[in-house]
């Protein structure tokens, strides 16, 4: 007999839990289809720690979905005990000539957010840990600093089993296909009928939907951990705010305070540019490495000691690295949630809330027509 539910929510990372906390605390009956274990280091929602930030350098009609997000977590929080939300400041430093700071800037003056500026010298006496070229434009807001991803991930699945719903993991989603009145799902364990489907399978989600071929595209994204050598109270998360800063030759660098295991993380946005099979991601190599201590001896050397450790991830960007979050256009029972493009995760708790109401509704009061599928920038 065919196992019936009102929403099937496939991918239970970071988006995927959230939808099912979100659509279980609202009554409705939802099942959770994970193909590795929740929460898992194969996809795009592990590695300790995501940043969030209000002062939004890539567009200001991002902080209104993120102002949603924080209130969001501290609802999880709250629900769950656990700590998640993690406030240090956040940092956005570049050249004179670039403008990440400008951008940034923009967003705060928008949306009446706190900031205050400086240069890199001014930053450098605030913050030790930071060693930024004396000349960088610095932007320093308030609000920013990290989420706890994995810890996230089994918050909102604790939700939604309080809640009444039910989440499968190590169970691999083979097929879908839409009917009339809903879809049918096929794993390698069992036959699902849904009135509703929700696709948030991260990198593989290009594989059970060829509207995302070439338009949700997995990248391999390697970060490090290093011990500095000299001050750890330095990196500390009261101590070293979360930052996204840029070279002078455009490359841009992340990175996150000491927590919850040994060093500083640090990433390169887009790491070596390279497209990958999500079932064939290579480990990471000398090379990887090499291109992370470059973050640090050029901006923050007092954390360049021993590495901790190494780890890949990806990232699934569209061409405009901006999120797909939409009704499919041809089949109104499915929703469809993919390329985050490395920037979705701190808004996991809204974007929950947006496929609850997609699911539920067919529309949601959150600002969202900007991640539409049918947008100009998937289509060229």
């Amino acid at each position: 007999m065919v196992e019936s539910h009102e929403v099937l929510v496939v991918g239970v990372g970071g988006m995927g839990s959230a939808a099912c906390a979100h659509l279980a605390e609202r009554g409705v009956d939802v099942l959770g289809i994970e193909r590795f274990d929740v929460p898992h280091d194969e996809g795009s929602s592990h590695g300790s720690t995501r940043i969030i930030r209000k002062a939004y350098h890539e567009h200001p009609d991002y902080v209104p979905l993120l102002e949603r997000a924080y209130e969001n977590w501290r609802d999880l929080e709250s629900a769950t005990g656990r700590d998640l939300l993690h406030i240090t400041g956040s940092v956005n430093a570049c050249p004179p000539e670039a403008d990440l700071v400008a951008n940034a800037r923009e967003a705060c003056e928008t949306h009446d957010l706190e900031y205050e500026t400086m240069t890199g010298a001014e930053l450098n006496d605030r913050y030790p840990g930071y060693g930024l070229p004396e000349g960088y434009d610095v932007l320093v807001q308030p609000d920013g600093g990290f989420v706890d991803c994995e810890r996230a991930v089994s918050a909102h699945v604790e939700r939604t089993h309080a809640a009444g719903g039910t989440v499968h993991a190590r169970e691999a989603v083979t097929d879908w296909s839409a009917t009339e009145d809903g879809v049918v799902v096929e794993t390698d364990r069992e036959t699902y009928r849904a009135d509703r489907l929700v696709l948030a399978a991260g990198a593989w989600t290009g594989d059970l939907l060829d509207d995302l071929d070439g338009v949700a595209v997995p990248e391999r994204q390697v970060l490090g951990w290093f011990q500095p050598p000299t001050d750890p109270d330095a990196f500390t998360p009261d101590a070293f705010p979360v930052f996204l800063t840029q070279n002078d030759e455009g490359t841009e660098y992340y990175g996150f305070p000491r927590y919850d295991r040994p060093g500083v993380k640090v990433g390169v946005y887009h790491h070596l540019h390279e497209t990958v099979d999500p079932d064939d991601v290579d480990e990471p190599t000398r090379e990887d490495e090499a291109l992370l201590r470059d973050a640090l001896s050029e901006q923050f050397p007092g954390a360049n000691g021993p590495t901790m450790g190494l780890e890949t991830c990806m990232f699934t960007n569209t061409p405009d690295m901006d999120f797909v979050l939409d009704t499919h256009p041809e089949h109104e029972h499915v929703v469809v949630a993919a390329g985050f493009s490395g920037h979705g995760f701190k808004m996991a708790s809204a974007i929950g809330e947006v496929l609850a109401d997609l699911a539920v509704d067919g529309d949601t009061d959150l600002p969202v027509d900007a991640f539409r599928l049918d947008r100009d920038a998937l289509a060229d």
